[in-house]
């Protein structure tokens, strides 16, 4: 072990540095940028494989920056959900960046910095050990995104652009206001260590306790994009570049990361005051998210604003799987993570392509010529509906009766069930309306020299998503099994604890805090 003991810093590190020679480089030819940004983030997925095997064991790898003891010092922390996270993130960001380098990157110097920039600030959330560097983090994310959403400039991305960053710029002062009350009334900020205290905190700072919980959570579910905090992301995501929107694909799934880390955590059955906090709000919230996405896609007027809503549509199934509170249900949640991630990104690259096949129509839902390569683009627009509406045989149909079974003992049940069909009914029919007139409504009114074909360079980052969500489905069996550890892991998350403060911690009142499940989880 002792040889993987700065493994969890790497990952973090690795984009930091190859964004700062990429700032050195900004003059330099946009081929050796391109070489020095597709290395530094192909090294990622070896990293991030390695990450997986040495926490396989159900162990944790704990890096402490500057060897400060913890809580005192910054702590990275490596188990199966990081790891599972830093995977999915790395393999995402292969194909965006691979898409972009076909021409996006062109439209400004610093595309390159700002997406490096970007995986840095990922990597980091995924991987800390305390609430005040994920604030961190965020602002990096925060930074990074917003200049990748507006690169190549126009009026509606720098109006989508204010909205998410003005939003965005909020919920970083509630992110504040939260982690400054949880200071002020435990003293720390390591999440390992606030897991105890707060289990300790006396009874009149329950209610304060509370009220800095319940407002964290408010500021992850605005990352996540649940409702009502989802508005932001449809013109977000519909109006940027293709790999922006690709990668963005995983910057929702940092909210819900947030939530089931610093939740399981924090909220469970011995948590003192917060026990059970989100039990009433996780599982209504993104039964709501789910219905109110849903109806998004079928009204959408084009193809990279319906992609955008079924983004917001897998955060509400997503964050379901969480909710429900077993662990059969965050294994399905676990499972489903990475599909959905890349199935949306391949849904961005594609509409990119067909928007530029098609001419003055663009991506929007109208009548319009033939596009050349109509059969290949419409074979993987296919693929990609099939995956992203949850019909067999994909990853997603068997993400989704995971998630149906894992409700039959829940007092959800029909609300859940009746809801996930519908709504899956729902966007298979929004899909198929949606390829059929992108397809087979033609018409021979333009003239098709004037189309742009696409070529098999465009279309290889797409088939290539594609592949791992087959993959997914191939490999169902050992995929599920790593989730269905991950979600017993979490299930015990004084091994994490531990693992941070030392053997057998204690809270400071010597009151026995026992484990902290997942919200909703019995011990």
């Amino acid at each position: 072990m002792s040889g993987f003991m700065h493994l969890p810093i790497l990952p973090v590190v690795l984009p930091l540095f190859a964004g700062i020679l990429l700032l050195a480089l900004r003059n330099r030819s946009l081929a050796l940028q391109r070489g020095v940004s597709l290395l530094a983030t192909l090294a990622l997925v070896p990293l991030a494989l390695a990450l997986i095997g040495t926490s396989d064991d159900g162990g944790h790898l704990v890096y402490k920056l500057g060897n400060w003891i913890a809580p005192y010092g910054i702590v990275l922390v490596t188990d199966r959900l990081a790891a599972w996270m830093l995977l999915t993130t790395a393999l995402l960001a292969v194909f965006a960046l691979l898409y972009a380098s076909l021409g996006t990157d062109k439209q400004g110097r610093h595309f390159h910095v700002l997406f490096q920039l970007q995986l840095f600030g990922l990597n980091g959330a995924f991987l800390t050990g305390d609430l005040f560097n994920l604030f961190v983090f965020f602002e990096i994310l925060l930074l990074a995104s917003y200049g990748l959403l507006l690169h190549g400039g126009g009026r509606l991305r720098v109006k989508a652009g204010l909205h998410y960053v003005v939003i965005n710029l909020v919920g970083s002062t509630l992110f504040l206001f939260a982690v400054g009350t949880l200071y002020g009334v435990t003293g720390t900020l390591n999440m390992a260590d606030l897991a105890l205290k707060l289990a300790a905190t006396p009874a009149e700072h329950a209610a304060l306790v509370q009220s800095a919980a319940l407002l964290l959570f408010g500021v992850f579910a605005l990352k996540a994009a649940l409702l009502p905090l989802y508005l932001w992301l449809p013109a977000a995501y519909a109006h940027t570049s293709a790999p922006v929107a690709a990668l963005f694909a995983v910057m929702t799934k940092v909210g819900a990361y947030s939530i089931l880390r610093v939740y399981s955590l924090i909220a469970g059955d011995s948590a003192g005051p917060l026990t059970e906090l989100l039990d009433a709000w996780l599982a209504p919230l993104a039964l709501a998210t789910l219905v109110l996405g849903m109806l998004g896609v079928i009204a959408s007027t084009a193809l990279r604003q319906q992609a955008a809503y079924l983004v917001v549509v897998s955060i509400g199934s997503l964050l379901l799987a969480f909710g429900l509170g077993n662990t059969e249900a965050l294994a399905a949640g676990l499972y489903y993570l990475p599909h959905t991630t890349f199935a949306s990104a391949a849904l961005f690259l594609l509409a990119d392509s067909i928007s530029r096949a098609r001419g003055e129509l663009a991506d929007r839902f109208e009548s319009g010529p033939a596009m050349p390569g109509a059969r290949v683009m419409g074979g993987l627009f296919f693929v990609v509906a099939v995956a992203l509406a949850g019909l067999p045989p994909l990853s997603g149909f068997l993400g989704k009766f995971m998630l149906l079974r894992a409700a039959l003992d829940s007092p959800l049940l029909i609300w859940v069930w009746s809801i996930v069909l519908v709504t899956g009914l729902l966007g298979v029919v929004a899909l198929a309306r949606s390829g059929s007139l992108l397809f087979y409504r033609t018409h021979t009114a333009h003239d098709p020299a004037s189309l742009l074909r696409p070529t098999t360079r465009t279309l290889a980052p797409v088939a290539g998503l594609l592949l791992l969500v087959i993959g997914m489905t191939i490999w169902a069996g050992p995929v599920y099994d790593y989730a269905a550890d991950t979600a017993a892991q979490l299930r015990s998350p004084q091994r994490y604890i531990e693992a941070v403060l030392g053997a057998a911690p204690r809270p400071p009142t010597g009151r026995a805090s026992g484990g902290v499940p997942l919200a909703g989880a019995a011990p």
